[in-house]
């Protein structure tokens, strides 16, 4: 193999493959990339069983192969090199990254003990990426980073005619997503919050992104590239979770979610042992504050419309400021219950055609 490709296009897909791929396994092949020289130019990819990803990038090809290679110091020599452009060439039992002024070797892994990068499951929808992660991020954001519990650390991505509808929780938090997108098949999944919201960012904004599923895998491809992975195979708490919708509104609140995120942060170095900020509604404004013995307390009014009973709750700072950003350079409304049920933040559909709900639940006041 042998080829000659622009630098930062070579660097950012190897980046990619190696930040996708996990790096704690037991068997170096499946932390290695890829490489394939064709009349195409080359692509880069990878897997570890579980997931897999491909990307292609353009390169003038002198000599045709594939080559598996370590992925990270493939990935950070390319990415500390000056040259604008780079050539990779199979050097006997050695990749050599080579520039006008410099070699680096990387030793060559055993391609045939490479499981290979299976194919993509069938196509079921399309729709813009933008569209997708604008849902897909704010969501994900819900999502647990505890793997003792799986199931909570996925998203239910599951479709209801042109709609789709994306779920995810931690059992503190929730949150609750519809999109616009163009169904070609049936999709009920539980696919794994971080890689998807990984994966989202890889496109451009106006790229079509298409939609692949079968009962054991899910898959985003566009131009370029591709994204596949093992569904979670916890069965999701759907019904229970979406009751949580049914919310019965005490006090209605709309607001500027950016000036209450700025309340909320400058109230949080306030917040105590347990990090927690309160939220009071009064007639026209909602007031922020935050108490600890040892550090002092702070209260900030932020300006809003204000309809029904006059409340106050308690949350966890960080759960709310997460809320709150996924509303940011928006009007939310603060749909707030009484007691310890969840407070409901939306803001309605999008020019986008995506409408986001968020769920938080208050703490206990303590006396």
């Amino acid at each position: 193999m042998d080829l000659t490709a622009t630098t930062s296009d070579l660097a950012s897909a190897a980046a990619e493959v190696a930040r996708l791929l996990p790096t704690r396994v037991l068997d170096p092949v499946l932390a290695g990339l890829v490489l394939r020289a064709g009349p195409s130019g080359v692509e880069l990819s990878g897997s570890d069983r579980e997931r897999a990803v491909r990307l292609s990038r353009k390169a003038t090809v002198h000599g045709e192969g594939a080559v598996l290679v370590p992925a990270k110091p493939l990935a950070e020599t390319l990415r500390t090199l000056e040259d604008p452009q780079v050539r990779l060439v199979v050097e006997g039992s050695r990749l050599a990254v080579r520039t006008s002024n410099a070699r680096f070797a990387l030793p060559l892994l055993d391609l045939g003990a490479h499981p290979g990068v299976p194919a993509l499951p069938p196509l079921v929808g399309r729709l813009p990426a933008g569209v997708l992660a604008a849902a897909v991020l704010p969501v994900s954001g819900a999502a647990s980073r505890d793997d003792a519990l799986p199931v909570f650390t996925g998203i239910r991505i599951h479709a209801a005619g042109e709609r789709l509808e994306l779920i995810a929780t931690d059992r503190y938090r929730m949150a609750f997503a519809t999109l616009p997108w163009d169904p070609m098949g049936p999709l009920d999944v539980l696919v794994p919050a971080g890689l998807l919201a990984d994966v989202v960012r890889q496109p451009g904004a106006a790229d079509q992104v298409a939609v692949h599923a079968d009962e054991d895998l899910f898959g985003l491809s566009w131009a370029g590239g591709s994204v596949s992975t093992a569904l979670l195979a916890a069965p999701f708490p759907d019904d229970r979770v979406r009751k949580l919708l049914e919310a019965v509104i005490d006090s209605t609140v709309l607001v500027d979610a950016d000036a209450l995120a700025g309340a909320v942060r400058r109230a949080t170095p306030y917040s105590g042992p347990h990090g927690s900020v309160t939220i009071q509604v009064d007639d026209s404004e909602v007031r922020v504050r935050g108490s600890d013995p040892q550090s002092g307390e702070s209260e900030e009014s932020v300006k809003a419309t204000v309809d029904g009973n006059r409340l106050t709750k308690s949350f966890q700072a960080r759960y709310l400021a997460d809320a709150l950003k996924a509303f940011s350079g928006r009007r939310v409304e603060l749909r707030i219950q009484e007691g310890l049920r969840s407070t409901v933040l939306t803001s309605g559909v999008e020019g986008d055609g995506v409408e986001l709900t968020y769920l938080v639940v208050p703490l206990r006041t303590v006396a």
